[in-house]
C-alpha cells in the first residue's frame, strides 16, 4: 500500500498530512474546519480508495481561501511524492460521475506536466461556509503541486452541492485509475514520467 507524508507550515496554515492509496479502509480523518470541504475530501477518499489523515489549523477568521488552497498544495505534493516513489503508474485516468441531476467529468494525466482546465459554472457564492470559487483554486493548487494535467467539466446540473460533489467524485475515480501501479515499460515516449 503506497503512502506518503508531508508537513507544511506558513503564517496562514499549519498542515501535516499522510495518505495511503489502495486502502482497505478509505476515509478522511481530521478536519479543515470547513464542513462542506471536509465532506468533499471524504468523498474523494472513499471513491478513490484513499486514506487521508489531515491535522491542520488555518486562518478561518479571515476566510476559507488559505485553508482550501493549502490543502490543495499539500495533497498535490503527496501525490507527487507517491508518483516519484512508485515510478511506474497507469498515468492516465478518467471518469464520468452522476449525482442526481448533475453529471461531471474528470480526466487526469499524471505524467509530470502541470495544467488545469476547469469548467464548472455555479450559481451559489457559498455552500455552507465553503466559498464555491475556491473549488477551482483547490484543483489549480493540486495540479501545480502534483505536476499533473487535470481536466474537469460539469456537463450539467442545477444544484451546486450536487455539481461540486460530482466533480470531486469524478476526480477521485480518475486519480485512482491514474495512480494505480503497473508493470512493464513506463507510459512515456521519453522513458520517464
Amino acid at each position: 500500500m503506497p503512502e506518503a507524508e508531508i508537513t507544511r507550515k506558513t503564517k496562514e496554515t499549519q498542515i501535516t498530512a499522510k495518505i495511503k492509496t489502495n486502502s482497505e479502509n478509505p476515509m478522511f480523518i481530521g478536519t479543515t474546519g470547513i464542513g462542506f470541504f471536509d465532506h468533499m475530501l471524504n468523498s474523494f477518499c472513499v471513491h478513490g480508495g484513499f486514506e487521508l489523515n489531515l491535522q491542520m489549523s488555518g486562518d478561518l477568521n479571515v476566510d476559507c481561501h488559505h485553508t482550501v488552497e493549502d490543502v490543495g498544495i499539500i495533497l498535490g505534493r503527496l501525490f507527487y511524492e507517491l508518483r516519484e516513489k512508485g515510478k511506474n503508474i497507469n498515468r492516465f485516468g478518467s471518469a464520468y460521475i452522476p449525482m442526481d441531476e448533475a453529471l461531471a467529468f474528470c480526466a487526469v494525466d499524471a505524467g509530470g506536466r502541470a495544467y488545469l482546465v476547469y469548467d464548472v459554472p455555479v450559481k451559489s457564492d457559498k455552500i455552507g461556509e465553503y466559498d464555491t470559487q475556491m473549488t477551482k483554486e483547490f484543483f489549480y493548487a493540486f495540479a501545480v503541486n502534483s505536476a499533473a494535467t487535470i481536466h474537469i467539466k460539469s456537463l450539467y446540473g442545477e444544484n451546486d452541492h450536487h455539481k461540486v460533489e460530482a466533480v470531486f467524485k469524478a476526480f477521485a475515480k480518475a486519480m485512482k485509475e491514474a495512480y494505480e501501479p503497473k508493470t512493464g515499460p513506463v507510459l512515456s515516449t521519453k522513458g520517464v514520467l
